[in-house]
């Protein structure tokens, strides 16, 4: 059974990481990130070719994260399969074992900056009806042709993704309830950084009597340009003016005194310290940690932010 859904049914803070498939087929940096985060949180999510960039596939990183003892969380999302393929690689992944996903959309493959612009995306199913045609397979026990599936139907903890930060906030209220009603058991944010917008947001969700797990999006930040450049070029991302002062003021310290990395420290600091507060002050149900190919230093952010699981 899937161990974010034993943790976050239970009452327990959630914890999640994400790591991206290699552009080629090596695998071997994911699975040392992997031995890292081993015990450090309830599930890895293997992203799927995020931004719309080509990578080794998410369920062939899943096989071998299941095969070391992790936790994989399978994304799906409609851009690149029709409903035959992703209820194919549905059946798939759980013959080994992988039995939490996460639903999306899609990044499109030009307004994203993939890097394989000629790529035609499919887009025959939205986050909405992957949860729908899962859930039906799991009520019905047939597939997406209505045939019948031998063995029995596979059951998943099934999520999807939110982003509170969006004008006007009641189109991701609703967009939500529909994920939640189409199947969604838990959720996972855009990355956050204001804290109060958030507890705003969360006060909607309750107000609209939607009943899930949330769990916010922790991104690290890097330096002050990657700041600035999310803030410019990510849709829901808005990263406060106080935060880009306080990583600009760490590399100005870095260089006068030598000091190489110390913006990427900051930014852990940060993150350490919003998820100590959403923990403490019981935002919502958990964290998603999403560290951008910086996943070696998720276990120390956790430890950081005194969490453990």
């Amino acid at each position: 059974m899937s161990m974010l859904k034993d943790v976050l049914e239970a009452g327990k803070f959630g914890i999640t990481a994400e790591m991206a498939p290699p552009k080629g087929y090596d695998f071997t940096e994911q699975m040392e990130a992997a031995e890292l985060l081993k015990g450090k949180v309830h599930g890895i999510n293997v992203t799927d070719m995020q931004s719309a960039c080509l990578k080794a596939t998410g369920l062939g990183l899943c096989i071998k994260l299941k095969q070391a003892g992790c936790e994989p969380i399978i994304q799906m999302t409609g851009r690149d399969r029709n409903r035959m393929a992703i209820m194919g690689d549905a059946l798939a992944a759980a013959a080994f074992g992988i039995d939490t996903m996460l639903a999306l959309t899609g990044d499109h493959p030009v307004c994203a900056g993939g890097d394989c612009k000629d790529a035609k995306p499919v887009y025959d199913l939205d986050s909405v009806g992957i949860l729908k045609m899962l859930s039906k397979m799991e009520e019905t026990g047939c597939d997406c042709g209505g045939n019948e599936i031998a063995g029995g139907a596979p059951k998943f903890y099934k999520g999807a993704s939110v982003t509170p930060l969006y004008d006007p906030m009641f189109l991701q209220i609703n967009k939500l309830r529909q994920k939640v009603e189409a199947g969604a058991e838990y959720i996972q944010t855009q990355g956050i950084f204001d804290l109060e917008y958030f507890k705003r947001f969360m006060d909607e969700v309750d107000k609209a009597g939607i009943k899930t797990h949330i769990m916010a999006g922790i991104i690290p930040l890097k330096a002050a340009g990657m700041a600035k450049f999310m803030n410019a070029n990510v849709p829901g991302i808005d990263v406060p003016q106080h935060m880009i002062d306080r990583l600009a003021a760490a590399a100005a310290e870095g260089k006068e005194k030598g000091i190489k990395g110390l913006p990427a420290k900051v930014g852990m600091e940060m993150a350490a310290e919003m998820i100590a507060k959403i923990k403490d002050e019981k935002l919502c149900d958990g964290v998603h940690v999403m560290a951008i190919g910086a996943e070696k230093n998720v276990p120390k952010i956790l430890d950081m932010a005194g969490l453990s699981i």
